[in-house]
């Protein structure tokens, strides 16, 4: 299976750039496996295909201001740090520019030096772990410094950053936001409760993993970057004895799919637990307690593209994303979305 396969042409215009406003308002193509019928309808709509009784699985991961503008401290050239994955109380994993004049043991600083950044060893991905230096508390310091990581696609700047923001975010960690859940308003989720669809939070912190481009053409040597995910005991009662009773697993965003397939057995029981994961989803790979998704629209060759047509098929996939991009569908973190029945 080769990275090309998964190639398909989208128009820059496409790709959009700031939010939908109100965010229940995104277009949604809706996806009927059993019967290959598409529907065209709006995020709102998606109450009028949850049954009583079905699970709704979303990941209430935060977004973290991961995006740092400094200087070097010898030269003053400016630094651009995005911070990935923590390790400790003051590492973390990250991505940083320009990489090349960044040697172990330079010194960052932001904010005039209220916040400095120590270079330390690469990772095996390719970014470096930072050590940061500091006095107070280091989650203050970042809101005050840090910048939301938006994708490099998108060219505008926010009005307002809860915009890169699911309304359910709780845990902080994540570097990107699980787009899929962008389009629920709190009224939209009161009113799934209310047809009796219980909502499971599940986390999964967004990283390197989920965004970094495949680089190989082979897509069996690509490697996945770790990310933490829990799943209480709580949340998998509640799954399990949903899908006892007959209801649908629908998970919101590549994400809690991702999640669930980590923890699921082979007869698609949920198991609690937390970790890591560096779990890669394409064709072939049987989808074990995942039964109806609500997803973006994704990059062309991406591991989310993949995951896709692991549940629906590489054509249809793509034929999929063909129809969409003939239809002038939003692409990408701020677009529409499609439900995978």
């Amino acid at each position: 299976m080769k990275t090309s396969d998964f190639y398909y042409d989208l128009p820059e215009r496409l790709i959009a750039q700031t939010p939908m406003e109100p965010r229940d308002a995104a277009r949604m193509m809706v996806i009927h496996r059993d019967t290959g019928l598409r529907e065209d309808r709006i995020f709102r709509d998606i109450i009028d295909y949850l049954n009583p009784g079905d699970v709704m699985v979303i990941n209430q991961t935060k977004v973290i201001p991961a995006r740092l503008l400094g200087e070097k401290e010898d030269t003053k050239v400016p630094v651009e740090i995005l911070l990935l994955k923590r390790v400790d109380k003051d590492h973390w994993e990250t991505l940083v520019r320009p990489g090349r004049r960044l040697k172990k043991g330079v010194t960052v600083s932001f904010g005039d030096g209220v916040l400095r950044a120590r270079i330390g060893e690469t990772t095996d991905a390719g970014g470096r772990v930072v050590e940061f230096l500091y006095e107070g508390v280091f989650e203050e310091l970042l809101d005050r410094l840090g910048e939301m990581p938006l994708p490099p696609y998108i060219h505008e700047k926010l009005d307002d950053p809860d915009q890169y923001q699911t309304v359910y975010a709780k845990q902080s960690g994540s570097a990107a936001a699980p787009t899929a859940g962008l389009h629920f308003t709190p009224e939209l989720l009161e009113r799934v409760r209310q047809k009796g669809v219980h909502i499971v939070p599940v986390l999964l912190h967004v990283g390197l993993g989920t965004f970094r481009p495949v680089k190989v053409e082979d897509v069996s040597q690509h490697q996945m970057h770790s990310e933490y995910y829990e799943v209480t005991p709580e949340a998998a009662d509640a799954i399990n004895s949903a899908r006892q009773k007959g209801g649908r697993i629908v998970c919101i965003g590549t994400t809690s799919v991702r999640t669930l397939e980590t923890v699921a057995d082979e007869n698609g029981v949920i198991h609690p637990g937390m970790g890591e994961t560096s779990i890669f989803i394409t064709p072939g790979v049987r989808l074990k307690a995942t039964d109806v998704l609500l997803t973006n629209f994704h990059l062309p060759e991406s591991t989310l593209l993949m995951l896709i047509s692991a549940m629906m098929g590489r054509e249809e996939a793509l034929d999929a994303y063909r129809e969409a991009v003939e239809k002038e569908y939003r692409f990408f973190s701020f677009g529409d979305c499609m439900l995978i029945l």
